[in-house]
């Protein structure tokens, strides 16, 4: 039984087996050749926070897979009004083939998926955010930035930051990130990603200047300051996050760099929108390589029950 729930359980091997899994179904796709390698499977996908793309790119996947999706609002569980986390995932998974969980606690989803009888898919917790990155770096393989990858990210130390961390150290690329001061990556993220890092020869750079990350970096992302839950820290946040928008002077350090994000974007605060709307970004190719991404995720843990 595998689950995807983080990259600490996997190896470079194994991550580059599900990217390249992707870019033949995203193939597959644009020819209409819809293969249904999950026919008649059933994936119950467990919102605890609310979503665009994650929704949509699961369930039209899992439907282009042969199966179909069953949306389920934590308003809608009983684990919404206190039933036991272990009486949820073992009656649950007794009924669907894979589960995905969009949540807050990442213990919670670690204890969910340990009592799971199926795969468990990490669509976002607080901690960490893999099939984004898995998104992403699919998006940088088909530009053809996968060679000599160096990755600037500038922003907040979040879920997003934590997975580019391990997935950089994982893979072996040089990674920057630069986040305000009183914003660093959890130090907990930082030990393992070095411990990765050791073995990979992977390069990891923290700084809280954006212009040290950008300097010849052929990738920049960054991601929203405000995240859900933070609302009340909006006032705040943008006077410590000030100099750290990506705009053009940010770009132009970069090695020809592409510009990502993994939306939703707010134009004048982490991003200029002369740079998002620019022709070095690639944020819509990236949004849609979650639907690929994401189905080739499904169907490898299939594979590997």
């Amino acid at each position: 039984m595998r689950h995807f729930l983080s990259f600490n359980n996997f190896t470079k091997e194994q991550l580059l087996q599900i990217i390249d899994l992707s870019i033949e179904i995203k193939k597959q796709s644009k020819q209409k050749n819809y293969i249904p390698y999950l026919k008649n499977q059933t994936l119950g996908m467990i919102f605890q926070k609310s979503s665009t793309r994650t929704r949509v790119s699961f369930e039209t996947g899992i439907y282009q897979l042969g199966g179909v999706g069953l949306f389920l609002s934590s308003n809608d569980l009983q684990i919404g009004r206190g039933e036991p986390i272990m009486d949820t995932a073992n009656v649950i998974s007794r009924m669907v083939d894979m589960i995905m969980i969009r949540t807050y606690s990442h213990d919670e989803l670690d204890e969910f998926a340990s009592y799971s009888k199926v795969p468990v898919i990490n669509g976002l917790s607080d901690d960490c955010h893999p099939v984004q990155i898995m998104a992403d770096y699919q998006t940088v393989v088909e530009l053809g930035y996968d060679k000599n990858l160096i990755v600037a990210y500038i922003g907040d130390g979040n879920n997003m930051t934590n997975s580019w961390i391990l997935f950089a150290s994982i893979m072996g690329f040089e990674m920057r990130v630069a986040t305000p001061r009183g914003y660093e990556v959890d130090d907990k993220f930082k030990k393992l990603a070095d411990t990765f890092a050791q073995k990979s020869g992977a390069k990891i750079i923290y700084t809280d200047d954006p212009k040290v990350a950008a300097k010849d970096a052929t990738v920049i992302t960054t991601d929203t300051w405000i995240s859900m839950g933070q609302e009340d820290q909006k006032e705040k946040r943008l006077k410590d996050f000030d100099g750290f928008i990506v705009d053009d002077n940010i770009l132009k350090l970069g090695n020809d760099a592409i510009f990502l994000h993994c939306l939703p974007a707010y134009r004048g605060y982490e991003v200029s929108q002369s740079v998002i709307d620019g022709k070095q970004s690639y944020i819509y190719q990236e949004a849609e390589n979650r639907l690929h991404a994401q189905k080739a995720i499904m169907v490898w843990l299939d594979r590997h029950k």
